[in-house]
Parts: C-alpha cells; structure tokens; sequence
C-alpha cells in the first residue's frame, strides 16, 4: 500500500468520515497528525498507516477531540554535583534493557553514565512485566522481524547471565494447551510455524500432557511443548545488571530526568537533565515508554509509543505444585495484537495470570480494574480448576511500549549523529535484553565509539543471601555473623532484618525498594504486618524521619506525622 493508497482507503472508511487527517512522510517516517473520535481510532490509523510500503517508523501525533491531553511539566530541580560531568556514553532508562546496555558498555574503557527519572531502577516497563524467558517471539511475529531475531538469541544467552549475575533463573518450559479436540491436528501446523522462528517445538498428545501437568482438566486434548522456556524476576535481573555495571565503573543517576538534549551541528553534544547536563557525544535512547518523547527532544523523531496496560493477578506461593510448567490457552486469536497471556510460574513460587492487552491514552494509567481482572480470572482459571479466587493475593498492571509497527525500533537516528534509539521494547523484551545490549554496542562501534577492552572488567556479581531459600546450618551461620538475620520482619516471605539492612546498603531508600530487592511486603498481606517494620529499619539506617520516607518516591509518603511514638520505636 503506498501513502496516496492509505489516504484514499480511510478517506473511503465511513467510521472514520468524522477523522481530521494530515500525512506526510520525511524519508521512511511517515507523520499523522489531526484529531479523531476516539482513542480506537488513534490506534487503529496508526497500524494502518504501518502497513504502508516503504515506512520504518510512524510518528502518530492524532489525538481524540475532547480527551484531555497528558500534562508533562519538564523543569529544572537544580543543579547536581553531576552538573558538567563528561561521559562517552549516556544512556536513558534504568529498566532491563538500559541496564543491560550499560552492563555491556562497561566492558570497555569508557565514562557510561545511566540516567534515570526514578528514585530506583526497574520501575517502569520492567516492574510490571511478566516472568517469562520467551522460547521465541509469537506465532503472528514475522519470523524475520526484529523481535523475533532478538528474542531467540537473548533466551539462548540467559544462562550466561544468569550464571555471571547469580539471580535467579529457571526453565520449566511452557505448554501451550488446546482444550477441544478438534484442535489438535492443528498443532503439527503451528510446530513447523514455531520452528521457522529456530525454537525447539514438540507436540504433545493427551496422555503425555497430563502425566507432565496433573492438574489440569480432563478436557486438556494436547498442547505444544517449548522446553527453552523459562523464568526470571525482571526487576531483580535489572538490579544484578545495574551493580555489575556500577562495579565496573557505570554511573548511576537515580531522580534525574532528561528534559533536553543539546544536539549542534547535526551531533549529540550534550544531555540536559532537571539537575544539570552531561557532555558527551553518545546518547541511548532506552527510556522505554518514553523513547518516542527523549527522542522528540532531539530534534528526531522517528517513532511514537501507544500504551497498552495489561492486568495480571499474582497467585499465592503457597499454591506452588498446582502448576508445573508455564501453560498458554492454545486458541485460535481474535486480536492480532494480543499474545493471548499465560499463566506464569515465578522463580519464587507464585503464579502470574495474565496479562490483559487493553490499548490505553495515557502512559502512567497502571490502575487495575474489575473488568480487567474478571477477564484474567475467566480465562485462565479453566486451565488450573484447584485454584480458587481465595489464592489470589494481589492484582497490578503494567504499561508497554508498543511502536504502530509492533516491532522493536533499535537504530541509530538518520537525523542526529551519536543518537542511539531504542524504542518499542514490548514483549519479548526482556527475553531479547541480552542480545539488544551486544546489538546496541555493536551499532556504537559502527557510529564511531572506539571501544577498547577493559582489563579489570568483572563479569560476576554475587547476590545478597535469601534467607528463606536457605538450610538450617547455613541459616545458623549467617546468625552467627549477624544477629539481625535471625530477626523475621515480613512473615509472609521469611524475610528477616538482616536481608532488609543489606538491601539498604546496596542502594534502596523506598518501601518499594526494599521489597522488589527482599519480596518482604510480596506475601498475602501485602504489607500489612511489615510495613511498620520496614519504615523502622529504613529511617535508623538512612538517618531520615519516618515523615520524610516514601513508597516509591515523589509524593508518596507513606506517615503523614506520628501519632503513637512507641508504634515505631521512635
């Protein structure tokens, strides 16, 4: 379809004779801009105009008429220490892929700064993704896409990671489950789709399926099986990345957002963040669902994110065994922008059902709803009937960062030199992380970095000890050292003082913090008990007032003034 052929084609839509549109395209970006009816219509013009021959990127500024437009105020905070600072190489966003980056980078003899608008890394796309190793990238994903590339090569270097960071990191494989029997001879169809893709497929009958997943119903008629599949907890991957990149020489930013870039002569020469600006010729481009807005920043914009919130309900770990693998509904889709969800083991025990694939205005709309969450439960809750509403303890949402071409948009800018983009990083993200790290080295060689390998790089990190994971001698030794390791804080998860005081010293200030480095506040209360404990410990080793702490940053404090002292031991 060529532009003049999309424009006649909505011209010639009637749901769209109310839609006010402006085309251009600038190279291979083609641009819309006008107003709509609804956010719908925002989003279906947008994949529309994505079908357009020629076109790498959409930039799709329609919006609803009468929708209140997001406000984002960038302003400065004042001047850091950091103000002035030179670096090689900035890189945006402290979520799994930037981290991963920034890792890689440290390999090298460079000044990598990591920037990040959050008090803590991980508290993005990363926080609310699903556990999932994806063994490949989907049956709708074109085999020869980005996405589906990355997603094979970063599953096959998990183990590297793993065994380099020391987080936690299982492959129970995932079962992708048909429940009515005149599916079945459709799977052969869809294993030669899967291996196209270069994953390790099986197909499984009947009696197999259910000697491997006894609990599921009698109807289960065969499944696929993906025994590359696995599991991680995103946010602890993301901190392992960021020490071992700060171990070798990264710097840090936490609460420092870009709200400039300096770019003279066609080149990136500066950062300018709300506490100062950083020198440097490198800028990547990793802020996740606001890559389209750093990349406007500078003068290049190339590509727009639409927010699609998914809703995910979290299972208590107590029901561990009910399920032995990942299992998927093997269902013929009705939305091809939909992956379907699963249900999700985690590397700590619980389960995650979902997530939902609902196309929303605002990037920040995590809000669960009714809707959303009767949805998660009727589709998944026929694969495991043991499982009751009473086992699910929470329900949360993430945002992705879905580009109108639905696939990963990693290159560097054909406007601003020593721009890097790393943009539309949706599923299979995280799987891909590893590999989009050594992708987005290699395309900073080819744009001029000069990398020189450094000799005290340290690849390995150790991870700070779990006492619920842990045997009785060991438990007793870790006691000996430090008694605060026999004090339990959060009953829900075993976590004890010693773990929340080591979670501290390597860099949390937040409830929020503390728990995605601990899990204390993770179990069925959700906080309920340890939260008062957890603010103690917080302010005696931060040396700050209860008043003064937050859940996770910003406005969000968690004691307005005190009211029984002896309640906090203050």
């Amino acid at each position: 379809m060529k532009v003049e052929e999309f424009e006649e084609r909505v011209k010639g839509d009637p749901s769209f004779s109310r839609v006010s549109l402006r085309i251009s395209l600038e190279g291979e970006i083609l641009f819309l801009e006008g107003e709509t009816e609804s956010w719908e219509q925002v989003v279906e013009l947008g994949h529309l105009a994505a079908g357009v021959e020629g076109v790498r990127g959409i930039v799709n500024r329609l919006w609803p008429r009468g929708l209140p437009k997001p406000e984002r105020k960038r302003e400065g905070k004042g001047k850091a220490a950091w103000d002035g600072m030179r670096a090689d190489v900035v890189v945006v966003g402290a979520g799994i892929v930037g981290a991963g980056i920034a890792r890689e980078l440290s390999r090298y003899e460079l000044e990598v700064v990591l920037v990040e608008k959050e008090e803590d890394v991980a508290w993005g796309q990363s926080k609310g993704g699903a556990s999932w190793i994806h063994g490949f990238a989907g049956l709708d994903v074109d085999p020869t896409s980005l996405k589906a590339k990355l997603c094979v090569e970063g599953n096959a270097l998990y183990d590297e990671w793993a065994e380099e960071l020391d987080f936690s990191f299982k492959r129970p494989g995932l079962l992708a489950v048909v429940m009515e029997e005149e599916l079945v001879p459709l799977l052969e169809v869809a294993a030669e789709r899967v291996r196209e893709h270069g994953c390790p497929v099986r197909v499984i009958g009947r009696e197999e399926l259910h000697r491997m997943e006894p609990g599921l119903p009698p109807e289960a008629a065969g499944a696929l099986f993906f025994p590359t599949y696995g599991v991680v907890a995103p946010y602890e991957v993301t901190i392992a990345l960021v020490e071992n990149a700060v171990a070798n020489g990264v710097k840090l930013l936490l609460g420092t957002e870009v709200i400039g870039v300096r770019v003279e002569e066609g080149r990136v020469k500066g950062v300018i963040t709300d506490r100062g600006e950083i020198f440097t010729s490198f800028l990547v481009n990793a802020a996740g669902l606001y890559s389209d807005e750093v990349a406007e920043l500078a003068g290049a914009p190339e590509f727009t994110i639409h927010p699609r919130k998914g809703e995910m309900l979290l299972i208590d770990w107590k029901r561990a065994g009910a399920c032995l693998h990942n299992l998927a509904p093997g269902e013929l889709k009705e939305d091809p922008y939909t992956k379907g969800g699963g249900i999700s083991l985690t590397v700590d025990g619980n389960m995650l059902w979902g997530p939902t694939a609902q196309e929303v205005p605002y990037k920040e709309d995590t809000e669960t709803t009714k809707e959303g969450m009767e949805r998660v439960w009727r589709k998944f809750s026929k694969y495991l009937p043991s499982i009751k509403r009473t086992d699910v303890i929470t329900a949360f949402a993430g945002v992705r960062a879905a580009t109108y071409t639905e696939d990963f948009h990693i290159a560097p800018s054909r406007k601003v030199k020593g721009l890097v983009n790393v943009g539309g990083i949706q599923s299979p993200g995280i799987t891909a992380a590893p590999a989009i790290a050594r992708m987005v080295v290699d395309i900073l060689r080819k744009e001029g970095l000069e990398l020189r390998e450094k000799v005290s790089f340290n690849p390995r990190r150790r991870a700070a000890p779990r006492f619920r994971e842990l045997g009785d001698r060991e438990r007793e030794q870790l006691i000996s050292l430090d008694r605060r390791y026999g004090r339990v804080v959060c009953r829900c998860e075993h976590v004890t003082e010693g773990e929340v005081v080591e979670a501290i010293r390597r860099g949390a200030t937040t409830l929020d913090g503390i728990k995605f480095r601990t899990r204390a506040g993770m179990g069925r209360c959700q906080g309920g008990f340890c939260t008062p404990h957890l603010l103690r410990i917080l302010s005696r080793e931060l040396g700050r007032p209860v008043e003064e702490l937050t859940k996770k940053g910003g406005k969000s404090r968690v004691v307005m003034g005190r009211i029984k002292e002896p309640f906090l031991g203050g």
